[in-house]
C-alpha cells in the first residue's frame, strides 16, 4: 500500500495537544531538521501542538537554535525526557526555570524504553543508574521541582537490587532516513547512523501513534534493496522529503562526508598531528594503559587526543574503537560530528550497542574528568545552572571492564607548558575540579569499588587510582610540586606513600613514545 507523501507542514499537523513525541538523531546527526522546524513553525503561528512530552536518546542540536531547540516554547512542551542536555540550550533554560518538567536519564537506557515499550513491556529492568543521581534513592533522574513524576524505581530480583524505568506513553515519531520508496520503506544508505529509528517506530506504531519520516529523496516500490531497509513501510504513516540541503545535512557541521559510510579513500581521513601540551601528555599517559586487542570507547574532549596519539605511535590497528550510537571500528569524529566514525568497520542500532556496553563488551572506557570527589565519584552531567545531562556516560562507564578518566587537574584559563621535560604551571585554572562532595553523581566511586572495577584518574600533573578507601595518588609529574601544585588544589586530602613514583618521562619528550605493538599491554 503506497504511503503518502506529505510536506512539513502537514506533519506537524498531525501532531496533537498532549502527545508524546519521540525525536530522532544524536547530536547533529540523522536529525529531522525540517521536521522539528515545522513544528516549531505551526506552534508561532497556531498555538498548537501545546503540552506535548517529549523524549530524545541524545539531545540533537548544535548548542544554539537547530534540533530539540526548536521545541523549547512556553506551552508547547509539558515534559522532556533526555539523555543528553548540552547541545539544546533553550530547552536548559526552561527546565531550570522550572517551566517544564524534565527529567534525564541514561542514554542508553531511552533506547531499551523504546525496545521494551514496542514490546508490550511494563518498563525496563537494569543496573544502569544504580548510585547515580538517577537513583530513586538520589534524585530518580529528576532536574527540577516541578518534574513531581517517580519515573525511576528501586525493585529487587532473587535479592539483586535493579531499577526499574516505566515504559513511555508515545505517540507520535520523528525520523529521519536518506530514502524512501512509494510503500514507506526506508533506507539509510547515507546517515553516519542508524540509530534506533527501528525501536521507536515500532513503540509509536504498536502504540496506535503516527510514524513520520523525513527522506532525501522517493523511488519506486521494489527498487530498494530490502537488506537495506532500516524501517519497514508498514511502520511508517507519512513520509516528508526535505527540500533544503541545510534541513538534511548528514551532521550539523558537515554535509555529507562519504567516508562516514565508508566510500572514498582512507588515507585522506588521516589524524592531524598534535603538538605537546597537557593534553597530549594526558592522552599519552593514558594511552599506556592500552590493551592490544582491546574494544574501546573514547569519550569527548581530552579523551579524544588518544587516538591521535595512537595513530602518532603506529597503534591505531592493535585496538578497535567504539562509538555509542552504534559505530564499530574506524576513526570516531569529533564536535558536531560527534558519534560518526571515518571508515567504520560496521555500524549497528544505538539500543543494540547499548546491549553490548551493557552487557560488558567494552574492555576499557576512556571519558572525561570533570569533577571528582574523595571517594571517586564523578560529576559531568550539571554544573551550577549547566545542564550537561549524562548521556551515554552512567552505562559505558558502569559496564565497561576498566574505566580511565581523563582531564586537566584544574579548569579554567590556565598555562601550562611542557618544557625540558617537565611540567610548568605559568597560571593555574581558577576552578578546583578535585572537590570535597561533587555536585552530582555520574559515575559512584562506591559502586564501583562494590563491583571490584579497575579505575583510574589521569591528568597531565598526577594520576589516581581508586581503592576500596577512596582516592589514592600514585603518580606525580616530574617539574610538579606536591604540596603546592596538587595538594593545595585539592579539597580533600588523598592517600598516598612517599616517594610518590615520577611518571613516566616519555610523557614530556617532544618526540614520540615508541609504543610499538609488541610494548602495549596484553
Amino acid at each position: 500500500m503506497e504511503t503518502p507523501v506529505i510536506s512539513a507542514e502537514q506533519a506537524a499537523a498531525l501532531i496533537k495537544d498532549g502527545d508524546g513525541v519521540y525525536m530522532g538523531g544524536f547530536i547533529g546527526s540523522a536529525v529531522p531538521e525540517s521536521l522539528a522546524k515545522a513544528v516549531a513553525a505551526r506552534f508561532d503561528a497556531t498555538g498548537h501542538p501545546r503540552q506535548v512530552n517529549l523524549v530524545f536518546a541524545t539531545g540533537q542540536g548544535d548548542g544554539q537554535s537547530r534540533g530539540a531547540n526548536h521545541f523549547a516554547r512556553p506551552g508547547l512542551v509539558k515534559r522532556v525526557i533526555g539523555g543528553h542536555w548540552n547541545l539544546v540550550p533553550q530547552l536548559q533554560e526552561l527546565a531550570l526555570a522550572n517551566v517544564i518538567e524534565a527529567y534525564n536519564f541514561p542514554q542508553g537506557v531511552i533506547t531499551h524504553l523504546l525496545r521494551d515499550t514496542a514490546a508490550g513491556k511494563p518498563g525496563t529492568y537494569t543496573r544502569v543508574g544504580l548510585g547515580t543521581f538517577v537513583d530513586p534513592r538520589i534524585e530518580g533522574g529528576k532536574i527540577n521541582e516541578v518534574s513531581q513524576q517517580d519515573l525511576v524505581k528501586l525493585i529487587t530480583i532473587e535479592e539483586e537490587t535493579f531499577l526499574f524505568y516505566h515504559r513511555f506513553d508515545l505517540n507520535v515519531a520523528l525520523l529521519r532516513g536518506t530514502t524512501a520508496d512509494t510503500n514507506g520503506n526506508i533506507t539509510m544508505e547515507e546517515e553516519c547512523l542508524t540509530l534506533e529509528n527501528l525501536a521507536a517506530a515500532q513503540a509509536v506504531k504498536n502504540n496506535g501513534g503516527k510514524v513520520i519520516v523525513q527522506v532525501k529523496r522517493r523511488v519506486n516500490s521494489g527498487e530498494l534493496n530490502p537488506q537495506l531497509v532500516k524501517i519497514p513501510g508498514i511502520l511508517v504513516d507519512a513520509v516528508v522529503v526535505a527540500h533544503q540541503a541545510e534541513d538534511h545535512m548528514q551532521t550539523f557541521a558537515e554535509l555529507y562526508n562519504e567516508a562516514y559510510v565508508g566510500l572514498g579513500l582512507p588515507t585522506a581521513h588521516q589524524h592531524v598531528h598534535r603538538e605537546l601540551d597537557a593534553k597530549k601528555v594526558i592522552a599519552r599517559r593514558a594511552a599506556l594503559f592500552l590493551k592490544k586487542g582491546a574494544v574501546l570507547n573514547l569519550g569527548i574532549g581530552v579523551p579524544e587526543v588518544i587516538s591521535n596519539v595512537a595513530a602518532e605511535e603506529g597503534m591505531l590497528d592493535d585496538f578497535v574503537l567504539t562509538v555509542e550510537p552504534g559505530g564499530i571500528g574506524g576513526a570516531p569524529a569529533g564536535g558536531l560530528s560527534f558519534g560518526a566514525s571515518a571508515f567504520p568497520d560496521a555500524i549497528i542500532t544505538q539500543d543494540q550497542q547499548f546491549d553490548f556496553y551493557d552487557g560488558g563488551g567494552v574492555d576499557q572506557a576512556f571519558l572525561g574528568l570533570a569533577q571528582c570527589d574523595q571517594f571517586g565519584n564523578i560529576n559531568v552531567s550539571r554544573f551550577g545552572n549547566r545542564l550537561a545531562g549524562s548521556g551515554g556516560f552512567i552505562n559505558i562507564t558502569q559496564n565497561a571492564k576498566e574505566v580511565y578518566f581523563c582531564g586537566t587537574f584544574t579548569a579554567g584559563a590556565q598555562q601550562i607548558e611542557i618544557v625540558d621535560g617537565e611540567v610548568c604551571i605559568h597560571q593555574d585554572g581558577e576552578r578546583v575540579k578535585f572537590v570535597d562532595k561533587v555536585q552530582q553523581i555520574t559515575f559512584s566511586g562506591e559502586y564501583a569499588s562494590q563491583c571490584n572495577k579497575l579505575v583510574y584518574y589521569i591528568t597531565e600533573r598526577a594520576v589516581f587510582q581508586l581503592t576500596a578507601d577512596g582516592m589514592r595518588l600514585i603518580e606525580i609529574a616530574p617539574g610538579v610540586n606536591l604540596e603546592r601544585d596538587i595538594l593545595d588544589k585539592m579539597a580533600f586530602r588523598p592517600e598516598y606513600q612517599l616517594p610518590i613514583p615520577l611518571m613516566d618521562s616519555r610523557l614530556f619528550d617532544t618526540v614520540p613514545m615508541g609504543l610499538v605493538p609488541d610494548s602495549v599491554t596484553s
